[in-house]
């Protein structure tokens, strides 16, 4: 499957594609407090539209481990006028947000995917709607749908226990079929083994290594290793200092079948995988 089906986009994954990620948010683990205002979030997705980056990921709310969770008012406030903006430029915007509230929201404005760490399962304690109610009735948009063990605020307090591939294609395999029941197509849809949220360092490798395994459930792949933790446990860098390893993290998950690779760094990801190509074709 070649093309990630969007609201005004058909994104064509015959080649990697590289997701910018534009932080609006106080409190990000890897460049919290950078971009948050819409100023500096919209230069900042210029500049890595300029790098290379092919979609934007939009982000309000950090879901970083440990992570305080925001009001819709308030994740909203942060967003939208940065998405206002953006839409206007021309390229797949996406928007990380688990609120379906806030998924409706940046639809109606212009949103071209939802990337969501919960998978589309948060239900807000006043409303029943979930996320797929939001995608199957809008009929177009794209969709992320990731997984992750517990919740931001728990996940590395409590890891996954024991080999990571099965539950995790599992849970992915059950969530494309829930989307599926409401007759959102796969042509509409990615998967992420959720790096990160809710695994042990040895999980998150084993994942990588193994990632190929996750093509068998019939959508696209994306990949988010930029500035992870376990780059950082076996490198001994910071956040900051992870561009290398990120790079070559976001290659290896290419070479393992990905075909979008979610960064912090543009262009280092964009030359690592320009000799990734290079060599494939040599």
């Amino acid at each position: 499957m070649y093309f990630w089906h969007t609201s005004r986009f058909r994104i064509d994954l015959s080649k990697p594609r590289v997701m910018g990620i534009v932080n609006i948010t106080p409190d990000s683990f890897s460049d919290g407090g950078h971009f948050a205002s819409t100023s500096s979030a919209l230069a900042q997705g210029e500049a890595l539209l300029r790098e290379g980056a092919d979609i934007l990921d939009l982000g309000a709310e950090s879901t970083r481990p440990g992570a305080l969770a925001l009001s819709e008012d308030q994740e909203l406030a942060r967003l939208l006028p940065v998405l206002r903006e953006a839409v206007r430029w021309g390229v797949p915007i996406s928007v990380d947000t688990y609120k379906p509230g806030v998924m409706q929201a940046a639809l109606d404005v212009g949103a071209d995917i939802i990337n969501d760490v919960w998978a589309l399962r948060w239900a807000g304690p006043d409303s029943a709607r979930t996320g797929v109610d939001v995608l199957a009735n809008h009929g177009s948009c794209g969709v992320c749908l990731m997984h992750m063990h517990g919740d931001p605020a728990t996940m590395q307090v409590s890891p996954m226990q024991g080999d990571a591939l099965a539950p995790v294609m599992a849970f992915l395999q059950s969530r494309i079929a829930a989307l599926q029941a409401r007759a959102v197509g796969p042509e509409r849809m990615v998967i992420d083994p959720g790096i990160g949220f809710g695994k042990t360092v040895e999980q998150n490798f084993s994942l990588l290594a193994r990632q190929s395994a996750l093509l068998a459930l019939g959508v696209p792949v994306l990949a988010g290793w930029s500035r992870k933790s376990s780059l950082g446990a076996v490198t001994g860098a910071g956040p900051a200092d992870r561009v290398v390893a990120s790079a070559t993290a976001a290659a290896l998950a290419v070479q393992q079948g990905a075909r979008v690779v979610r960064v912090h760094d543009v262009h280092a990801t964009v030359q690592a995988l320009q000799v990734l190509a290079a060599v494939q074709v040599a």
